[in-house]
């Protein structure tokens, strides 16, 4: 029996007990993990601190020089070391310009995923904790969404908003195209969700809070949620990158975010015009730039899945 001036050990916090944990290890023991790690930390770190690390604005008028138009990359004879990855058709920095272009892709997909997750979750919660004609008409719902192809309904939704609000000033044509990707995201997280609730709620735990009085609202939010968050993490990674891609796929055709708030898929439409006149990299780089984080943001995605169920390990 130990004396009372024996000192006790103290309680490890939730930092080291994530460091101890079963999803530390997995992902230091996947060298695939780590490097997409890597990777979708230097795209993130170089889209947030853009105005640090970029060596140009691209998008201040005042600094753009017309004669540096169509530069090659610096390797290449005509280059310049100013310029590493050359310029475009107006004379701004393609390394900049990625760096700008991927913090306008990253926010538009960070923040349709955070909403269609809300939508999905909160829906997915419902029809499977409540059931009966609840549940029989969201289902009904999602496959009605699901019957449409996804980047159909968002052209849908962001042509509409556009003719709603023709002089629509950048913010709100930012939330339209947000609403739009998140419109046909939501679904994945409802299904999802109201497959897990459905096992949540005949167990015990759950049965004894309804014994003792909780709230059926009480009960979803402190009780089943917390268990049904794993896959739903694991589907908003993927989802991330899936949103990048189509407000690439919106950008590209036009539609996506304004010309004055040009992103990947922006930069990608915009070469496209010189891909065949010799001035490659125009749009070879904002198309490489979108792939490692698109790659990067799906393997960490798989990698999460197979740490948070221990059957796929």
């Amino acid at each position: 029996m130990s004396s009372p001036s024996s000192p006790v050990a103290a309680a490890p916090n939730a930092l080291q007990r994530f460091f101890d944990g079963d999803v530390w290890h997995s992902f230091r023991a996947s060298p695939t993990a780590i490097v997409a790690a890597i990777i979708a930390f230097i795209c993130v770190f170089c889209a947030l601190f853009a105005e640090f690390v970029a060596p140009h604005n691209p998008f201040d008028l005042a600094s753009l020089e017309l004669m540096d138009a169509r530069l090659p990359p610096a390797w290449m004879e005509g280059g310049s070391t100013k310029y590493l990855l050359g310029t475009d058709d107006q004379g701004r920095d393609l390394l900049s310009a990625l760096m700008y272009g991927a913090r306008i892709s990253l926010f538009v997909g960070l923040a349709s995923v955070v909403l269609s997750m809300i939508i999905g979750v909160g829906l997915g919660l419902l029809a499977g904790f409540v059931g009966g004609k609840v549940d029989a008409f969201i289902m009904r719902v999602c496959d009605v969404m699901l019957s449409f192809p996804s980047i159909l309904v968002a052209l849908l939704i962001d042509g509409v908003g556009r003719a709603m609000f023709p002089n629509a000033h950048d913010a709100l044509a930012f939330g339209v195209l947000i609403f739009a990707i998140a419109l046909t995201g939501w679904v994945q997280y409802a299904r999802t969700v109201r497959g897990s609730t459905m096992v949540e709620r005949n167990k015990e735990y759950v049965q004894a809070a309804r014994v003792i009085g909780v709230s059926s609202l009480r009960i979803m939010r402190k009780h089943v949620l917390p268990n049904v968050l794993g896959p739903v993490l694991v589907l908003a990674t993927i989802q991330v990158a899936a949103a990048i891609i189509t407000e690439a796929t919106l950008s590209f055709l036009g539609v996506g975010v304004p010309p004055t708030s040009p992103s990947l898929g922006t930069l990608i439409r915009v070469g496209n015009d010189f891909l065949f006149s010799g001035e490659w990299w125009i749009t070879i780089w904002p198309g490489v730039m979108l792939v490692l984080i698109a790659l990067s943001v799906n393997l960490l995605g798989d990698w999460l899945r197979d740490a948070l169920n221990p059957r796929l390990r």
